[in-house]
């Protein structure tokens, strides 16, 4: 007689060493986890302790509402920045000087002509000229770089030279030449 018992064709033996070995591995694996859940846990009780804990939720809701007013003040001074800007591009912002002689060595360079314009070349030149017997000083109003009114040699060179001191300006601040120190 066979005496020993089979289940599904496997003897018990062998299901019970599995079913062992099984238990084994869930075993340290239940280990492992209850390991890790502890280290979490102390973790999270190191930071909802004490008063830092308590007032972990109303310290976050403060910085949010930091966070806003900051938000709202960058919006504000953006919108102002704006404001300013289009206040700025209406001022005088661009000018250029010609100094010469009006009646060929009998005065010196005390002759000038002076453009004085905005960011979109509006404004005026005005052009003084100076002799022996007085100075005499003319306005001649410029719309977009152009005057309605004939202009001299000397106050188109003005003009020009306003229209074209940011030009100047940015080549004297940055410019084109590199040098290598060796």
């Amino acid at each position: 007689m066979n005496d020993k018992i089979t289940v599904f064709g496997i003897r018990v033996e062998i299901i019970l060493i599995i079913f062992l070995i099984l238990i084994i591995v869930l075993a340290v694996a239940l280990f492992f986890t209850i390991r890790r859940l502890e280290y979490i846990n102390r973790k999270y009780a190191a930071v909802m302790s004490g008063k830092k804990g308590k007032d972990l939720e109303k310290i976050i809701l403060t910085r949010f509402k930091e966070m806003d007013k900051v938000k709202n003040n960058a919006r504000r001074v953006t919108s102002e920045h704006k404001t300013f800007k289009g206040h700025l591009d209406s001022c005088i912002n661009k000018v250029g000087l010609v100094k010469y002689d009006a009646f060929d060595n009998t005065a010196g360079t005390l002759s000038f002509s002076l453009a004085l314009l905005d960011q979109e070349n509006t404004g005026v030149v005005l052009n003084s000229m100076h002799s022996r017997d007085g100075c005499y000083i003319y306005a001649k109003e410029i719309i977009k770089g152009e005057s309605f009114t004939a202009l001299s040699s000397e106050e188109k060179e003005a003009i020009q030279k306003a229209q074209t001191v940011e030009e100047e300006i940015e080549a004297m601040t940055s410019p084109d030449e590199t040098f290598d120190i060796d």
